[in-house]
């Protein structure tokens, strides 16, 4: 079973699954990076561009999400160094401290509130994040086009794409298809005929949704939405 709630961390999104013998879905690129902490194990979940599967056997998970962008600070690390990658969090911290933070996790009554903690209190000593991030995830998120959303941001399109890789993982077209493969799902599983959803969330027409579902989901929209 899988909850969320918004976290007291500023966009973010804390998370837990239990396991309850359903088969699990995978994990869909959304833009975001996560704090990962399961039986044990604190790990870091990079941005994908491609759907992340199941890895092994069902086991509890609790996460932070982070919103688009804001991670590598908290890491450390560039975000196009952990794209479609899992690495352990000593591989990027000390392992003294992480085996210190993964012990407090280990003994928290909510592994997932204990994660949100860390986050405070390291992200309070952390400089904001870069002032054009959140403007371009708006605009992008809204269907504007890249290089109109770059001459707003008064960047030329090489610089907003080096610095699309160090905060997201990837260039901004790419973020572009993944926020707006985010919105179309969204729409469809909200109950918005698959035509439509194709229009509104930006795609030239349905067999255009299709497309991008195969590439970004690696299955038919159809079985993603639960159709088989």
């Amino acid at each position: 079973m899988y909850e969320e709630r918004a976290s007291r961390l500023a966009g973010a999104v804390v998370w837990r699954i239990t396991p309850d013998g359903a088969v699990a879905a995978p994990v869909l690129p959304d833009g975001c990076m996560d704090l990962l902490w399961s039986e044990g194990r604190l790990l870091v979940a990079g941005p994908d561009t491609r759907a992340h599967p199941p890895d092994g056997p069902a086991r509890r998970w609790a996460g932070l999400r982070f919103r688009p962008g804001t991670a590598p600070a908290f890491f450390g690390v560039p975000a196009h160094e952990l794209r479609d990658r899992r690495v352990e969090l000593a591989d990027l911290w000390p392992a003294a401290r992480v085996r210190r933070l993964g012990a407090r996790v280990d003994m928290a009554a909510d592994p997932a509130t204990a994660l949100e903690e860390i986050a405070l209190e390291r992200s309070a000593g952390l400089p904001p994040p870069e002032p054009f991030l959140a403007p371009l995830v708006e605009a992008l998120d809204a269907g504007r086009p890249v290089a109109a959303t770059a001459d707003e941001l008064g960047l030329g399109a090489r610089r907003l794409h080096r610095r699309s890789l160090a905060a997201f993982g990837y260039g901004p077209k790419t973020l572009a298809r993944v926020l707006r493969l985010q919105r179309a799902l969204g729409l469809a599983r909200s109950g918005v005929p698959l035509a439509e959803t194709a229009v509104r969330a930006g795609y030239a027409d349905q067999p255009h949704l299709a497309r991008e579902v195969r590439e970004l989901a690696g299955m038919p929209l159809g079985r993603l939405l639960g159709g088989g």
